[in-house]
């Protein structure tokens, strides 16, 4: 269940994307909310997220989307090997989705890794029916299933998606 935070504008407003620390004092509920969606239906064996520990690593590009300066929405990707990286800790708050703020959130995630020298991206998620919105989203962008990557062993919870630029 989801509760209303008045902090979370859901009026017409600005909406930016930057990069910055996972580790933010402001960005407890975005971590609180990712955590708990994944938690939410996934066995534990298959859940694949990082903390803001673990994404606040030289490796990890974490961009930080604000509504009026409001955090809204989170994404990353993380270096696996050269050219190659994976999306992480994609997260809108449920309070702002149906606005496309997820897309715009990918996109970001898809031009900063092209400007970052990136031939290919890669992603895991779920099976399960929570997640069929983003498997939707990722084909659109023109995300294709494809075999574990770098890190990962089959899981019968799991989709595994790339993309070539």
């Amino acid at each position: 269940m989801y509760f209303y935070f008045p902090e979370v504008s859901l009026t017409n407003s600005s909406i930016a994307i930057a990069q910055e620390s996972p580790l933010g004092a402001d960005l407890r509920l975005l971590m609180e909310r990712h955590t708990a969606d994944m938690h939410a239906d996934t066995p534990p064996e298959s859940i694949h997220m990082m903390d803001a520990a673990q994404l606040a690593v030289p490796e990890v590009s974490f961009f930080v989307m604000r509504d009026t300066g409001v955090p809204v929405g989170m994404g990353a990707f993380k270096l696996i090997e050269a050219g190659h990286a994976e999306i992480k800790s994609m997260h809108v708050l449920a309070e702002v989705r149906g606005r496309g703020l997820s897309k715009q959130m990918l996109t970001h995630l898809l031009d900063e890794a092209r400007a970052a020298g990136l031939q290919r991206l890669s992603l895991e998620t779920g099976i399960q029916p929570t997640f069929k919105a983003a498997r939707a989203l990722y084909a659109k962008a023109g995300f294709e299933e494809c075999e574990p990557f770098i890190g990962y062993k089959p899981d019968p919870n799991s989709i595994f998606m790339t993309r070539h630029f």
